[in-house]
């Protein structure tokens, strides 16, 4: 009896599998990738043609013995990783293991892919193999020496001009460089002032709203009314014309209203709105930040869960087809399943008379591939609530109704838009719709939480040329207008993908790199770059701006993408990357720290005369008084959270060197301050300290509140305390981890043997004296938080390499 062994990557897929396939089949995992290159210099070698050096991941070499172990005992091997370049890649390097180990020599090896992980894909997949793609691993291959020639030349560049411990990417700088720019714009930004006007309209005790439209025969642009003066004069001349179209002089009708408008054009339309295409790994990553709050990670873990199976009360299947893909394509088994779903579900009027076709946008999609939909569509989400965690149904709910509604009919809205006159001074004009047939919005729409929750904005009372139509009132409102928003996850994505920089599948990592290296923060879900990656951004701007352009990088993905396609060789295209960019690496060597990390000039401090600047330094930015040269030596303050280097003033800058800020006495006679320490803001009382809250600052604290949170401090050690021994000098407490005792500044653990409550001032003493001296610089664990110690050694080291 013929025996074979299937190896896909995740633990999950292969007992799913393994039910589908039968006792003849046995079934393993790789755990993801099972080879990588050497974690040192020479993994790649441009010399020999970008040879490149692998070795086993740690982590799977057990994984990867019992694979070759069962392999010496199978018939036939099939390889059965995620049908991408990657999965191809990784089915390459199995082959490429077993291969080094003569376990497969004599043996047939397929490749295997599907896009769902059901009885029928699976059995489709493994009656009709196919050998490996060169071209998709060659494709694979190149992206990866590429990332490892960018990370490992420019990473450490920048830990030599910049700081240790930051990285720069072939896909992660230019995104990174989009999110900065960003931000210059908005500090750039000066709001222009402008004015709407809008009649407020009744009719048949219907209210409605016009804009102005035309004053004085022009048309009214965003900036035509850019004053309060222009505005007043604006809305009396049309009062005015209002009223004396009614037959009233000035003065007539107080109290009755503002005049009428006359309707002089109503026109109805009926316009179509189509459904949005099936989701492709970027559209399900925007549409579940918007909708679902999810982040890209976050979006793409629980996709891959139902990818590979939940149990269902009936055993584990696979609930949406493979969710990497850049293609929209539907299989015609997948659009007969919808369509009978939508005749049950919403009746036969709800379906086009042919299926709704739609084109794949990215330039290297590959059409065999499907988009993002459920495997059967005729598990509605409702009947799974039971066996999926709340954001697996909720997921799975989006992708559902996304992938029901591309398939269901267009919406039919009919519009209205009428023109309203105030004589020949002004038109207004008023806008409605109404939903004829809601079509596919009865289940999705794209962007709306409520699916045709925006086509019923306003609804028009019916109205005819001809008509005055009573105005109840007139509103000039003043604006402003506002900056481009940071980018969220969703629009970082959609604007990643428009340029053609990176692939999808990667963009959720690329963001969780952003944030691990402290380049960026999300700040009410928004991107705000840090100091730190302003600081990159203009390093590799200035210095490798071929790099970092948007164009270059999108171009590059396309000459990878030929790869994959067959079109071109791999080393050609690293070749032409490697040489112009490995030269520019050597020039750069040159160049000067104190060049890169240039002070950024605030004015002079009016006390000592002394330059004041802003700059980053190896621990964070700050500010300082004097330069290096000076005879006495500069003065360093951290900027708080929200500051940055760039836009720091000389006054908000001077205001961090206010601290400690003195706030006289406790009521027992000891000095109080406040401070910023290396654990946070806290007051100092005598010897000891108390944390500040979150919503206190150590710039404004007063004297009253910070004897509220001594008193707090006071009554946390007292709960703590279990002996006290020359006035509190000594003391036994209670610990995170049990009794303690500690002299202010050493720290030694009770003696298991030893009750604490027991102990001997003597005994106390002793413990005390062999206790080894705490560690770090300038001495105990509360000296070095009051700024005096550890914090302020370290910033005075800071200055000496910035």
């Amino acid at each position: 009896m013929s025996h074979s062994l299937v190896i896909v990557e995740s633990p999950a897929k292969a007992g799913t599998i393994k039910k589908y396939l039968g006792k003849d089949f046995e079934v393993m995992a790789s755990y993801g990738h099972v080879r990588d290159l050497i974690a040192k210099e020479g993994a790649v070698d441009p010399a020999q043609d970008f040879a490149m050096h692998y070795s086993v991941v740690e982590r799977n070499a057990k994984q990867v013995d019992a694979i070759a172990k069962a392999t010496r005992k199978a018939d036939a091997v099939y390889l059965a990783t995620d049908p991408d370049r990657e999965g191809e890649a990784i089915s390459w390097h199995l082959l490429e293991l077993l291969r080094e180990r003569g376990v497969v020599d004599d043996k047939p090896v397929h490749r295997v892919v599907f896009y769902e992980i059901t009885r029928d894909a699976i059995r489709e997949a493994i009656q009709h193999p196919r050998g490996l793609s060169d071209h998709l691993v060659d494709a694979q291959q190149a992206r990866r020496a590429l990332d490892y020639l960018v990370g490992f030349n420019l990473s450490p560049l920048l830990w030599r001009k910049i700081t240790s411990g930051l990285s720069a990417g072939r896909v992660q700088s230019p995104a990174l460089r989009m999110i900065v720019e960003r931000e210059k714009e908005i500090e750039a930004f000066v709001p222009q002032e402008y004015w709407s006007v809008e009649a407020d309209l009744v009719q048949a005790e219907t209210p409605f709203v016009g804009r102005l439209q035309q004053l004085d025969g022009g048309k009214v642009e965003q900036f035509t009314i850019n004053n309060a003066e222009t505005a007043e004069d604006a809305s009396r001349r049309i009062l005015a014309a209002a009223g004396a179209e009614h037959g009233k002089g000035e003065g007539e009708g107080e109290g009755e209203g503002e005049g009428e408008l006359s309707v002089t054009r109503v026109e109805k339309k009926q316009r179509r709105r189509n459904p949005a295409a099936p989701f492709i790994t970027s559209t399900l990553q925007q549409e579940a930040s918007r909708k679902l709050r999810f982040s890209a990670q976050q979006t793409m873990r629980i996709a891959q869960q139902l990818y590979e199976g939940v149990d269902t009360g009936s055993g584990t299947v696979g609930l949406i087809t493979y969710m990497r893909t850049d293609s929209v394509n539907l299989s015609q088994e997948a659009i007969h399943s919808l369509r009978e779903v939508i005749e049950k579900r919403f009746g036969a009027a709800k379906l086009p008379a042919k299926p709704n076709q739609y084109r794949t946008r990215a330039k290297n999609a590959q059409e065999a591939h499907e988009g993002i939909r459920p495997t059967d569509a005729s598990r509605v989400p409702e009947s799974l609530k039971g066996y999926l965690s709340d954001d697996q149904y909720r997921l799975y709910d989006l992708i559902w109704k996304r992938t029901v509604a591309c398939q269901m009919i267009h919406a039919t809205i009919d519009t209205v838009s009428v023109d309203l006159a105030a004589g020949d001074v002004a038109s207004f004009r008023a806008t409605g719709s109404t939903v004829r047939d809601p079509g596919f919005m009865a289940v999705y729409q794209e962007g709306a939480d409520d699916p045709g929750a925006d086509a019923n904005d306003r609804i028009l009372p019916p109205l005819a040329e001809g008509e005055r139509i009573p105005l109840t009132g007139l509103r000039p409102e003043q604006h402003f207008t506002e900056p481009p928003p940071r980018y969220s996850e969703a629009t970082l994505v959609r604007t990643l993908e428009e340029y053609g920089i990176g692939r999808p599948s990667t963009y959720a990592a690329i963001i969780a790199t952003l944030q691990a290296r402290n380049y960026v923060t999300l700040e009410n879900r928004r991107f705000k770059p840090t100091d730190t990656g302003r600081v990159v951004t203009k390093f590799l701007t200035e210095h490798f701006d071929r790099y970092v352009d948007y164009e270059f990088t999108a171009r590059l993905e396309d000459r990878l993408d030929a790869i994959s396609r067959g079109e071109t060789d791999w080393v050609p295209v690293l070749r032409q990357f490697w040489d112009p960019f490995h030269e520019r690496i050597e020039e750069k060597q040159q160049v000067s720290r104190s060049e890169v990390m240039k002070a950024r000039e605030l004015g002079t401090d009016p006390q000592s005369g002394r330059p004041v600047s802003a700059r980053l330094g190896r621990y964070g930015p700050f500010v300082q008084i004097g330069t290096r040269e000076d005879e006495e030596k500069p003065r360093f303050a951290s900027l708080r959270p929200g500051q940055s280097i760039d836009t720091i003033g000389l006054d908000e800058a001077l205001a961090l060197f206010t601290l400690p800020r003195d706030l006289g006495e406790t009521p027992d006679g000891l000095p109080l301050s406040a401070n910023i320490g290396r654990f946070g803001p806290y007051v100092r009382f005598g010897d000891q300290f108390a944390s500040l809250k979150k919503d206190d600052d150590p710039y404004t604290i007063d004297r009253e509140r910070a004897l509220e949170l001594v008193e707090e401090k006071k009554e946390n050690i007292a709960r703590r305390t279990i002996q006290s021994f020359d006035d509190g000098a000594l003391t036994v407490m209670k610990g995170r981890f049990g009794p303690y005792i500690t002299d202010g500044r050493k720290r030694a653990r009770v003696p298991k043997d030893r009750e604490a409550e027991s102990l001997t001032r003597d005994e106390c003493q002793a413990l005390i004296d062999e206790a080894p001296e705490p560690k770090g610089r300038g001495g105990g664990r509360k000296k070095s938080a009051s700024g005096t110690g550890k914090g302020r050694t370290s910033r005075k080291k800071q200055s000496s390499g910035s």
